[in-house]
């Protein structure tokens, strides 16, 4: 395979701003199929809550009776786990973040999807073929994975910005940022297709494929272009387009968050990722508990929001090169996904409206989100301040991205007691805040980038006019 696609290299060249060897387009499908894969053993749980409540609720289904009294208890429990496996999730991504700035992020990567693999098979297929049906294991496998998966996003960022570097454009991190949405449809297509034989064969085939990709990437995915320099001896290595020759050193944790604009935008993920993972964790059980679908037809028709989530994430991405500010772009479709959540929390019991509007606040919501946790991230992460001395891209997206989980733990423990309390509608009004608090802590950055612009434009100014008065005078 020659260094650089001939065949791509026009158009990959005019959409990324440079030539892509192998070695990336590798680095590409890899971290993409990785996060697909990670995100759809993460969300084959909240596809198969309703089948998993009626066997724990279910006389029959253990010698020594339900493991709970009633269906309120159980969906608290449920509600339990994912504010769990937020919590550990969130601290593992803190520290996952630093460690893929000092260490090779290959190897912490296929150990990660290793383990949550297991986690993920022994949670939902060992535990019910024979039949043991335990609280606490439940507890400390689904807990425990959420620290394993938390090295996915930010070590795969890390790996991205190392081959990508200051030439990736918005609209390949925008696309690439797709695969959380991806993975999600993935994992409702094979609840919808298996659920109805067994709710423990989505969690098999999800696991299996995830074990069996840790060991692919742990031997086929370059960390950076110095991994394959140091590995490989030869000239087509010498013409790896890269931003760094060697591995500059890491930032520090505590440093990164000194960054102009990580504070802000992690605690406007921390509102947003509330909102958004509610829709992860509860979307099909609503559909199935609120509007009264079945379970298959439920998990098939909450695919509808990761579809408008992904054409978000392209066209925002695109978008966002062509402006100044991709902060002004993210905080316009805020304010509108207020409008498309009011739309939807009263919505007809239609499965074609639901789907559209779905659609929208799928858009409006998961756009935004991926523009934050991938090219806003990889901007902040490679700010002016560190003029390449130093590697702060892990660190900084484990930031924002660990901040915004801490904002998920909580939502997940809210959701089902607002819902038992107060009903569905009390949650969607509840995001439509949260929505709002999330533009409003980006504003500070939007009225500091505006500034910096005008002071620019004067200064432009000044020096064309400086300028001019020396052509006049030499004149």
């Amino acid at each position: 395979m020659p260094n650089v696609l001939p065949r791509q290299e026009s158009f990959v060249t005019r959409v990324t701003g440079q030539k892509w060897t192998k070695y990336h387009v590798r680095v590409f499908i890899h971290t993409f199929i990785i996060y697909v894969l990670i995100h759809a053993a993460r969300k084959t749980l909240s596809t198969v809550k309703p089948s998993l409540i009626n066997v724990w609720t279910d006389n029959s289904s253990s010698p020594d009776g339900p493991l709970f009294d009633s269906e309120q208890s159980a969906t608290e429990f449920l509600g339990a786990l994912d504010t769990g496996f937020m919590i550990t999730y969130s601290i593992g991504l803190y520290i996952c973040g630093t460690l893929g700035d000092h260490y090779n992020p290959r190897r912490i990567l296929a150990l990660g999807m290793a383990l949550s693999a297991i986690s993920v098979f022994t949670f939902g297929f060992v535990t019910e073929v024979s039949h043991f049906y335990s609280a606490p294991l439940y507890a400390v496998l689904w807990i425990s994975n959420g620290f394993f998966q938390s090295v996915g996003w930010p070590l795969e960022v890390c790996i991205m910005g190392n081959w990508f570097g200051k030439t990736a454009r918005g609209a390949v991190i925008g696309a690439w940022s797709t695969n959380a949405s991806v993975g999600n449809i993935l994992a409702t297509l094979i609840a919808s297709w298996t659920v109805n034989i067994g709710y423990q064969y989505p969690f098999l085939i999800i696991s299996t494929a995830l074990f069996t990709y840790s060991i692919i990437i742990f031997f086929n995915l370059p960390s950076a272009p110095w991994e394959v320099k140091q590995q490989i001896e030869g000239s087509d290595i010498k013409e790896i387009p890269s931003d760094d020759n060697e591995r500059p050193p890491p930032l520090g944790f505590f440093r990164a968050w000194l960054l102009p604009g990580v504070l802000a935008f992690a605690i406007s993920y921390l509102c947003l990722k509330l909102v958004n993972d509610g829709f992860f964790f509860w979307l099909p059980f609503y559909l199935h508990n609120g509007l009264n679908w079945k379970e298959s037809t439920a998990d098939g028709l909450a695919a509808w929001y990761d579809v408008g989530g992904i054409i978000s994430s392209i066209i925002a991405g695109a978008l966002s090169d062509r402006m100044k500010s991709r902060t002004i772009l993210v905080f316009t479709m805020l304010l509108f996904s207020t409008v498309t959540l009011f739309a939807y929390a009263h919505s007809p019991i239609s499965y074609y409206w639901n789907a559209f509007i779905l659609l929208i606040v799928g858009f409006f919501i998961g756009g935004p989100l991926n523009m934050i946790a991938g090219c806003i991230t990889s901007d902040l992460g490679r700010s002016e301040m560190l003029r390449g001395n130093a590697e702060a891209l892990s660190t900084v997206t484990g930031i924002i991205d660990g901040t915004g989980s801490v904002g998920s733990a909580i939502g997940q423990w809210l959701i089902p007691l607002v819902r038992n309390w107060l009903g569905w509608d009390a949650i969607f009004y509840g995001f439509m805040i949260m929505v709002v608090c999330s533009a409003l802590c980006i504003s500070p950055v939007i009225w500091r980038e505006w500034k910096e612009n005008k002071h620019e434009k004067i200064s432009q100014k000044t020096d064309d006019q400086t300028c001019h008065n020396v052509e006049m005078n030499k004149c």
